[in-house]
């Protein structure tokens, strides 16, 4: 409600003071009045390249069901095509199908899966993640995380957790948060609990394939002082993309 606001008052001011009228001049203030509100300056690369030695560790978190295991899955895709070498961390252990949705993913993009016993210790599974990912030479190690209900202390204390154990062998490169595009104002309370247990660098936004969802990309990144750096667009196997900022808001005004 509150950028819709905005935008509304600094249209208003706009055309007061230029004296726009025609539907053209309009929607050329609205995208660019739009544009500014998501930012089109900000920095939207996933950095899975550290600057000492290798590998690059990405932490995804999020509540479960918003599609967070899949976008691991595919984020070590994409790697893997661009020619990475990848370690998938299953850290969420209390789910036994997240981590043979982890391994299918690894076996169909060749990447390698690093798993422990159900209901083991994540940040265990995480640490030997890395371990591994350092001993071979792989490029990248990503780490999937438990996403129980985002009340739940014990989930977040467990994820700080996770994060500490993985900096003892090097710092992380991203926190990705995942977030249902479709959730609305859920969405941004599980932003909030999240970012207050760990340090979130980015953000992914799942099913965001209907424009009517748009709004959350504004709110989400206002709330949370981070970038919307990926998108999930449906259900294939290839449909997480970089998220660009003006290709979006063309999308939203129907361009």
């Amino acid at each position: 409600m509150q950028p819709t606001q905005e935008l509304v008052e600094r249209l208003r001011e706009r055309v007061k003071v230029l004296g726009t009228r025609t539907p053209e001049e309009l929607r050329g203030l609205l995208r660019e009045e739009l544009l500014t509100l998501i930012g089109p300056d900000l920095d939207r690369v996933v950095k899975t390249e550290p600057e000492t030695s290798k590998p690059g560790i990405v932490m995804i978190v999020g509540v479960n069901g918003t599609g967070k295991t899949t976008t691991t899955g595919k984020l070590a895709r994409v790697l893997v095509a661009d020619g990475r070498s990848v370690v998938l961390g299953a850290a969420d252990t209390f789910r036994a199908a997240a981590a043979d949705q982890l391994q299918t993913w690894g076996e169909r993009v060749g990447a390698h899966t690093v798993r422990g016993p159900e209901a083991g210790d994540p940040a265990s599974v995480a640490f030997d993640a890395v371990k591994e990912g350092k001993e071979m030479g792989m490029d990248v190690v990503l780490i999937d995380t438990a996403g129980r209900l985002h009340t739940k202390t014990g989930l977040m204390d467990e994820l700080g957790k996770v994060k500490r154990v993985v900096e003892k062998h090097a710092p992380l490169d991203e926190v990705l948060l995942v977030l249902d595009a479709t959730t609305g104002q859920n969405g941004l309370v599980q932003a909030r609990v999240f970012a207050e247990v760990v340090d979130i660098t980015g953000i992914v936004l799942t099913k965001l394939d209907g424009t009517a969802k748009g709004g959350i990309v504004v709110a989400v990144q206002r709330e949370l002082g981070v970038p919307v750096k990926l998108v999930g667009l449906g259900e294939g196997a290839d449909d997480l993309a970089p998220f660009e900022p003006e290709a979006f808001v063309d999308a939203l005004i129907g361009e």
